[in-house]
């Protein structure tokens, strides 16, 4: 339904996004992940035709976006990182200005302002100023604009982030309705990893512009099947440990967590005793240790070097 070919984007000569392919099948839930700085919003920037690709094109049912940017504008949902709402009025009237914009009028105008308040759980709250809003209620209103015109693809960048917990859910609840019993095609972005594996089906991750890997969520860990996550709880922190960890041979990788420290190592390895080992050395004692298979976070991690919210 939505690919990209070969889509690139430089700013005075430095590359932001270098030439990537992706894909979106009609009513896929597809999770673009990257750090801060990997080429993300620029893309959806492109895909939504805000700004033009210096090569290569964005195809909608195989047709070129960037020649006719219309082609997508009409049947696009976008709700951007930032609350694109006029704060002095209330969400009934944000919305029936963004209503008409998207063409709507009269009964059919009404009807669409009423079903996504409903949607977004404010419909007895419409006619409050935006400014009183909490931030949550504030994005959940930005959602309800992106639907008002019911949208083939919903573009949702980055938006649960510093929202309390109630509107996280809500919008993480609405997202997945819609993908799932009305087959609303959609392409998330988040900080947040559980939210990419409650919702989507598949996953980019960028870095440096690039594509760097693919696939479904089971396909990413595959990356990691030899591997094994183990956590490793200690009394107090002690910032040399992990230093020395990382250099015994057969550990993958050593991040410090909140409580303590993880590794990633081969599967059955008997690296335990050596850890242990070298926490005593450093006087630290260890209080708890827990194996898991690795998770999406790890792998990220393993192929980017930095955390999803670094």
């Amino acid at each position: 339904m939505l690919e990209t070919k070969e889509l690139q984007k430089a700013y005075k000569g430095k590359t932001a996004v270098d030439s990537i392919n992706l894909y979106i099948d009609k009513g896929e839930s597809v999770g673009l992940l990257g750090p801060n700085g990997a080429g993300k919003s620029t893309t959806i920037s492109m895909i939504s035709s805000l700004i033009k690709p210096t090569s290569g094109d964005v195809m909608l049912h195989g047709k070129s976006v960037v020649k006719d940017p219309d082609r997508i504008r009409h049947v696009l949902g976008i709700v951007p990182q930032e609350i694109a709402l006029y704060q002095e009025l209330t969400a009934y009237e944000n919305l029936k200005f963004f209503g008409k914009i998207y063409g709507l009028r009269g009964k059919k105008l009404e009807e669409e302002i009423q079903l996504v308040l409903k949607m977004v759980g404010l419909e007895n709250r419409q006619k409050e100023v935006v400014k009183t809003y909490s931030g949550g209620m504030q994005r959940r209103i930005n959602m309800a604009a992106a639907m008002l015109h019911n949208p083939e693809v919903l573009i949702m960048d980055e938006p649960t982030v510093g929202i309390d917990p109630q509107s996280r859910t809500h919008i993480l609840e609405t997202v997945r309705e819609l993908n799932r019993e009305k087959g609303l095609t959609v392409l998330y972005t988040s900080h947040y990893m559980e939210e990419v594996e409650r919702l989507c089906d598949r996953v980019y991750i960028m870095d440096h512009g690039r594509i760097i890997a693919s696939g479904t969520k089971e396909e990413l860990k595959s990356i990691l099947s030899g591997e094994e996550t183990v956590w490793i709880e200690l009394d107090r922190p002690q910032p040399t440990l992990l230093s020395e960890l990382e250099s015994i041979e057969g550990i993958k990788k050593a991040t410090e967590t909140e409580k303590g420290i993880k590794l990633i190592v081969p599967k059955g390895s008997r690296l335990l005793g050596k850890v242990f080992q070298t926490a005593e050395r450093h006087e630290v004692q260890i209080v708890n240790v827990n194996v898991q298979t690795p998770t999406l976070e790890d792998v990220f991690l393993h192929l980017t070097g930095r955390k999803l919210r670094d």
